[in-house]
């Protein structure tokens, strides 16, 4: 009996067994197959997508990507390797290599070509971004959504509107120096065509997700209103000094306000001409005024932040637009010295360095006294006002100053600019910072992730906010991991580690609204999560 009893027993253990493997296939037979979709429209594939485990690598069929998106493929048998086409994006992936060729430059591959059963497989994600698509992964329904630069998702789709994203600030920065973003140098004295052009802007900045701009009102010791102390600028009519007809600030508040939109008025306090020369200057101009205030460097007038009376003029400039305007904020950039070339300041050094400082201690004073005086103006005069500077992105490389961020940058804001942005955060001379990051979360010299990990450290719990600057004008460019649009996305993904961050704002309008990439899609449907 005994026997028979271990004999049923090590009967039914097999059956268990050999069940398994049959438990484990339908298991496995019962996750849906990975479908596809091209702005909203399904893609077919004839072999189901698989992802590689644990670099979660989705590949398709090459027939994905030539009949699917309509891209151009071409494979070279002897050196396994896909060569793919597309509005003007080329791409090489090799069987085997672990870089791919995209227009040009090599780009680091997680995964490339496979041959499964005679089919040749690439992965969808890095194919997609580099011809422009938005891929998006939706892990519960196994599906992929392709996204290309002409389709704007439906803000009643499932999924889109009234999430966390669409908290914080949004911004972009417009400029206007040497007519980069607006107005055109062809609408020279043409007020309706400028004001046409300025809300064709915020129009397509809105619908993107851009709910706050930040534009230059005082590119170079000039105005882009009507001013008391500063000539009207040459960006307005072609000729500094020349009345535009209108008032094009107040126009471009009352626009912005039209549309929910905060406007903030962007000067740059301390050059005074893109040139040297001075005889196309206005009569009211500073370098006209007050030659004594000026250093010519790098083929640039700059006024000397040496010179008390001169950091005063500037004050003034501003305040007359604080007092005058209602505007959301007052916004500096990052051109306080040259970083480069000589700037001749000895004569202020010794006249005004009353304490004995160094060259470098004195100049950063200088800088702290303008920070310091023109917070406190701009805030006794209207509180509700913002007052906040975007610096360069690296404040101190740590092998300088152990306090200084994990970076390798061959300038930094501390002592190339003389900008001692810390002072200014721990005094609250400055409602908030917005750091240029200007770099991608692989470029290991000065590394994204790192840079907002430094920055969120060095603003928390002073009340000052945080903006991180990004750089939209990269992408597509060869440096290191601009060659996506989700590069841009990944930085917003990770800003949101960290309560201190407040909000984005992009660099410049231009780069972002000619889609480079597939950034505007990309970045419509981010801010609409």
């Amino acid at each position: 009996m005994r026997f028979w009893k271990f004999q049923r027993w090590m009967i039914l253990a097999l059956i268990l067994i050999l069940m398994l493997p049959v438990t484990n296939v339908q298991a496995k037979t019962s996750t849906p197959p990975i479908t596809i979709t091209l702005d909203g429209n399904p893609v077919a594939s004839d072999v189901n997508p698989y992802i590689i485990p644990k670099i979660y690598v989705t590949m398709v069929p090459l027939g994905v990507i030539s009949e699917g998106l309509g891209a151009s493929v071409n494979w070279e048998q002897t050196t396994k390797t896909v060569t793919i086409h597309q509005n003007g994006s080329s791409m090489s992936l090799t069987n085997g290599k672990k870089t791919a060729t995209v227009n040009g430059a090599a780009v680091a591959l997680d995964a490339s070509v496979e041959i499964k059963n005679g089919r040749i497989m690439v992965p969808l994600r890095f194919v997609g971004e580099n011809l422009g698509l938005q891929v998006l992964w939706n892990q519960a329904a196994q599906s992929i959504a392709l996204i290309s630069g002409t389709y704007i998702p439906d803000p009643a789709e499932p999924g889109n509107g009234g999430g966390q994203q669409a908290q914080g600030l949004h911004g972009a920065w417009i400029s206007t120096v040497t007519n980069l973003d607006w107005p055109s140098a062809k609408s020279y004295g043409k007020s309706e065509q400028q004001k046409q052009e300025f809300t064709a802007i915020l129009d397509k900045l809105q619908s993107t997700g851009i709910n706050a701009v930040f534009v230059q009102v005082r590119p170079a010791g000039d105005a882009f209103y009507p001013s008391d102390l500063v000539p009207w600028s040459k960006y307005l009519t072609g000729t500094q000094g020349a009345d535009p007809g209108y008032d094009p600030l107040g126009f471009m508040i009352e626009e912005a306000h039209k549309r929910g939109m905060q406007f903030h008025a962007w000067f740059n306090p301390f050059r005074a001409s893109m040139d040297s020369a001075t005889n196309k200057l206005a009569a009211n101009h500073v370098a006209i005024q007050h030659p004594d205030w000026i250093v010519k460097s790098n083929n640039q007038l700059i006024i000397n932040p040496g010179i008390p009376e001169a950091r005063q003029h500037i004050i003034d400039v501003v305040m007359e637009v604080v007092k005058k305007y209602d505007i959301d904020g007052v916004h500096l950039d990052d051109y306080f010295y040259p970083t480069s070339g000589t700037f001749d300041d000895d004569a202020a050094f010794n006249t005004y360095n009353a304490t004995g400082l160094s060259k470098a201690d004195w100049r950063r004073d200088n800088i702290n006294a303008f920070v310091k005086q023109l917070g406190q103006s701009i805030h006794a005069a209207k509180p509700s006002v913002s007052f906040g500077i975007s610096p360069f992105g690296v404040w101190r490389n740590k092998a300088k100053d152990p306090t200084g961020s994990d970076t390798n940058a061959g300038i930094t804001a501390y002592d190339s600019y003389y900008a001692d942005v810390r002072t200014w955060i721990q005094n609250r001379w400055i409602d908030y910072v917005a750091p240029q990051i200007y770099w991608s979360m692989s470029f290991k010299a000065a590394q994204y992730d790192k840079l907002v990990d430094w920055w969120a450290q060095e603003v928390a719990g002073t009340g000052v906010d945080l903006y991180i600057g990004h750089a939209a004008y990269k992408l597509g460019t060869s440096e290191t991991g601009w060659q996506t649009a989700q590069e841009i996305i990944n930085q917003l993904k990770y800003n949101e580690k960290y309560g201190e961050v407040k909000g984005s704002i992009f660099f410049r309008a231009g780069n972002l609204l000619s889609n480079p990439l597939g950034l505007v899609p990309a970045l419509t449907a981010y801010y609409q999560q």
